[in-house]
């Protein structure tokens, strides 16, 4: 019974972060609690090959897609190893479409974000010529499911 409890702990942690977090303007003492970029990288690495759960600080830097996923990225060069990367999947996408009136892409390009998930560190092969060779490089990413992972952080004035 016990062991089962203490699997359901950090689903029940992030909820309760989530909710903590689901309103927005967000004052400077919440916004100091969220992690950084830098932190998750770190913890992601730590917990390889799990991920963390938190609420992350991202502040979109640029932005892209491949695949139909759409990238949040903390840094211009989303190869830079201090990268956190948001994953958008596309009817995620479609829903924030819906709800902002533009591409999350271009609506969330330079704004701040408080993003509720898990931040996992992920192999990142190199090809040649079509065939993976033995190269890699890890980043870290974090996989949005639902719109309400993002909230765009407003610090109160």
């Amino acid at each position: 019974m016990i062991g089962r409890l203490a699997k359901l702990l950090p689903f029940v942690a992030l909820a309760a972060i989530s909710f903590c977090f689901s309103s927005i303007p967000v004052d400077s003492a919440a916004a100091q609690s969220l992690i950084t970029p830098r932190h998750a990288v770190e913890l992601a690495a730590d917990a390889a090959p799990s991920g963390v759960a938190g609420v992350f600080d991202v502040p979109v830097r640029a932005t892209g897609d491949q695949d139909g996923i759409i990238y949040l990225n903390t840094e211009l060069d989303y190869r830079d190893q201090r990268n956190l990367s948001i994953d958008i999947p596309p009817d995620v996408a479609a829903a924030l479409q819906t709800k902002y009136g533009e591409s999350p892409e271009t609506y969330f390009n330079g704004k701040h974000l408080a993003v509720t998930g898990a931040a996992q560190r992920v192999t990142i092969w190199f090809f040649s010529n079509g065939v993976q060779t033995d190269k890699y490089y890890y980043q870290t990413h974090v996989k949005v499911t639902d719109p309400s992972q993002l909230q765009i952080v407003q610090p109160l004035s």
